[in-house]
Order: C-alpha cells, then structure tokens, then sequence
C-alpha cells in the first residue's frame, strides 16, 4: 500500500479529481464527506493543523481518505474528524467499500506513526451506526495498546418513505394523521399558499438571503449561532452543494411572502432536512414550517427516494412526522 499524508489546504486541490469517486463508491457514502461540503468546512470553520492522509494500492487506485486535523482545546491537543462537531451530522474515515478490513489497521498505524501531528487524544464523532469504523476500529486500537471508548453521540431520526402518500399518512397514528392533513387544509384555505424549490432560474444568492434572514428571525438561538463565521461557512458550503446538484431550497410564501425556509440535501436516493427558518410575525396559525415539511415529505416520496432523514437532535415535531431513531457514536483513543 502506498501512504501519503498532506498538511495544509492543497490537499483538497490535488485529491478534487478522485475524492467524491471514493465517497460515492465507500461504505458510508454521506454528502458530508464530498470534498464540497469538506473543503468548505475546513476553509471557514477549520482551526488548528490538517492531517489528510490517503491510501492507494499499489497500481495508483485510491483506496482511503483519512480526513483529520488536530487543535488545542483545554490545553491538549485534540485530533478529530474534519467537520467535527456541530454543524455536519455524519462523518467517517472515507474507506473503499470491501477493503474495511485491511484499511482500518493502516489508520491506527498512521496514528501512531511519526507522519502524524503531535496528539493528546482521539475524538472521531457522528460516526454511523452501520459504519465499519464503528464496527472494527475500537478492537484494533485496544490491540495497539491505546485506550478507547465507544459512546452514543446523538439520535438521527429518519423515516423510511413508502411508495405512496397515503401509504406514508397511513404509518401514522390517527392524531397525526389527521393533524397534518388539518394544517394543510387550513394552509390551503386561509392564504395563498406557494411554494418552491430554487433551481437554475432563480437568484440563487437572494434565495439563500432568504432563507438566512427567516433562520435568523426562528428562534434567539438560531440567531446567536449564525454568526458571519458561521454564514460565510453556509453560503460557500450551499453554493458548492448547489452546484453539484445536491441542495434543497425551498421556500413557503403565504399570501405572497416568504414565512419557511428549508436547507435539505438530496443525496444518494435521500433527502435529508438540514436546517430550517421561519418568519413568526407572519402566519404562526398556519404553522408554515410543519406544512413546508409535509409538502416536501410528499414531494420526497412522488420522486422515489427511499427515506427522509432529520439529522441530528430528538426535536419532538421530527417523531410527530413518523420518524424512527437511527444513531451516531463518538470513538474516543488516548494513549495508556
């Protein structure tokens, strides 16, 4: 196996060509480890020293992307996922589906190794529960002599779509059944409802105005956390997943203005709800941000995909819309 490690931003530049072929052919194919929504998390949220190093065979094939960085936190030196934690909801090392079981080994080798950056501790979050790192990871660095522990990090609530809506509203129960065909009615009824997904014909940086104006206006909570750091990571990482095909923006407007917004991702035959806005001095009545999602629920099952995922969190709304609990974990290492 050929290893090679990279330490700065470049990295991103020289691996462009190969690196979604790799996501999209690995065992944990999310849009949050493609190089769009990588490379924009590094460059506007990114701290500390990057560590990415790669695996090929020994005819060039690329096999493996360790996507690491290393920052002081408390006084230690701390080595994570790029991405980690708050804002991306699955991540993994990037691992050719069938080669887990010879690639993981070569990881904690890395680790240990003296190309690696000086570290205190291993913290590698929101790993998936089918994950192979999950699976295998924590056995080998036992062996190595590390200390490892394997902890549940969050729930990811996701709801397996059927092939029809009436089918969907029938794995309800009979209250929320009846409630989200009441507020669509109601929705329906007392304003003029549109609403849309922005596409090539739109003013693609005045609809993510929108919908960062209505994120803003949600909640002081969802104020306070977008901060211009934090917007100038959101417009680079939409636009980037916009262009590739990948983003979801849609907007409510009732009575001809804009009261929900809706960040998801339509990735790998899922939709998945990443973050949300809505304006409550327009019509709090006709709870326009639970109506945004039944459409775009409904509108996920007239296309076909398979499940519709609601990231991270146990917000009660997300069980109301039927979800089941998928989880992510948070693989821990120190040296003993």
């Amino acid at each position: 196996m050929q290893v090679q490690h990279y330490h700065d931003a470049g990295a991103f530049d020289i691996l462009r060509p190969e690196w979604n072929h790799l996501v999209f052919t690995s065992s944990t194919n999310e849009v949050f480890l493609t190089i769009e929504w990588q490379e924009s998390w590094w460059r506007h949220l990114g701290e500390g020293e990057l560590w990415v190093t790669t695996v090929r065979d020994p005819a060039g094939a690329l096999l493996a992307i360790f996507p690491c960085h290393v920052l002081e936190a408390d006084g230690r030196r701390i080595l994570r996922f790029i991405g980690c934690v708050e804002v991306t909801d699955y991540l993994d090392l990037i691992l050719a589906k069938g080669h887990e079981e010879a690639l993981l080994p070569l990881f904690v080798e890395c680790l240990l190794g003296p190309a690696a950056p000086p570290w205190d501790k291993v913290e590698l979050c929101n790993i998936p529960q089918a994950s192979a790192t999950l699976r295998l990871l924590p056995e080998l660095a036992g062996a190595a002599g590390l200390s490892v522990d394997v902890r549940q990090r969050d729930v990811c609530p996701v709801i397996p779509l059927p092939t029809s809506w009436e089918a969907y509203l029938m794995m309800l129960d009979k209250k929320q059944r009846h409630e989200i065909r009441r507020k669509l009615r109601r929705a329906q009824s007392e304003a003029v409802l549109e609403w849309y997904i922005v596409g090539p014909a739109h003013d693609f940086e005045r609809e993510l105005d929108i919908f960062i104006e209505l994120h803003r206006k949600s909640r002081p909570d969802k104020h306070a956390f977008m901060t211009p750091r934090t917007e100038a990571f959101f417009r680079a990482m939409a636009r980037a997943l916009f262009d590739a095909g990948w983003l979801r923006l849609s907007h409510l407007v009732l009575d001809g203005r804009h009261e929900a917004s809706m960040l998801s991702f339509d990735y790998d035959n899922a939709v998945l709800l990443y973050n949300s806005g809505f304006d409550p001095e327009g019509h709090p009545q006709l709870s326009p941000g639970n109506v945004l999602i039944a459409l775009c629920i409904q509108q996920a099952i007239e296309l076909g995909r398979r499940e519709f995922d609601f990231l991270r969190g146990d917000e009660e709304y997300k069980y109301r819309f039927g979800a089941r609990d998928t989880y992510v974990y948070q693989i821990e290492m120190e040296r003993r």
